[in-house]
């Protein structure tokens, strides 16, 4: 019973890891091409915010009920599907890192230009552009975990 408790928890938790990040990467990119300050200010707001209260949260229950279901189940941890999806996991959390410091920057520029009635700094354009880089690798290595998690290969 508590596997099962353990693998609704986990299935749940990667939906609201991986539909937060496409959600607030589109939200994200949506509000930088308006070019409109006011609103990529109120759309780094949301952004930050989800991340902080969804994203991370579940970044922690996906590692913590993940390596307790392989336990439970007896599975090898020398398995290549769990190595893979930990490489995967961990890829994604490095990537994650670094856009949660830049999106944070990119909110305070984009404020802080909003508030002054000014033009965005440079610096805001190339932090979005790192983020924007970031991002891919982060987002395909989860699906690579999702493969992985799913299929079970060897």
């Amino acid at each position: 019973m508590l596997y099962l408790c353990l693998k609704f928890i986990h299935v749940l938790s990667s939906t609201i890891l991986f539909g937060t990040g496409i959600g607030t990467a589109c939200v994200m990119l949506y509000g930088h091409k308006t070019k409109n300050i006011n609103f990529i200010a109120g759309v780094t707001r949301y952004v930050v915010f989800a991340d902080w209260i969804f994203t991370a949260p579940s970044a922690v229950v996906q590692l913590v009920t993940g390596l307790w279901m392989v336990y439970l189940a007896g599975y090898s941890f020398a398995s290549f599907w769990i190595w893979g999806s930990i490489v995967g996991y961990a890829i994604a959390a490095f990537c994650w890192f670094p856009v949660v410091y830049l999106q944070i920057k990119m909110r305070d520029f984009a404020i802080q230009a909003d508030e002054s009635n000014a033009k965005l700094p440079q610096q805001y354009y190339r932090y979005f552009n790192y983020w924007f880089c970031l991002g891919w690798p982060a987002f395909i290595s989860l699906i690579i975990v999702f493969y992985l998690m799913t299929n079970k290969p060897f």
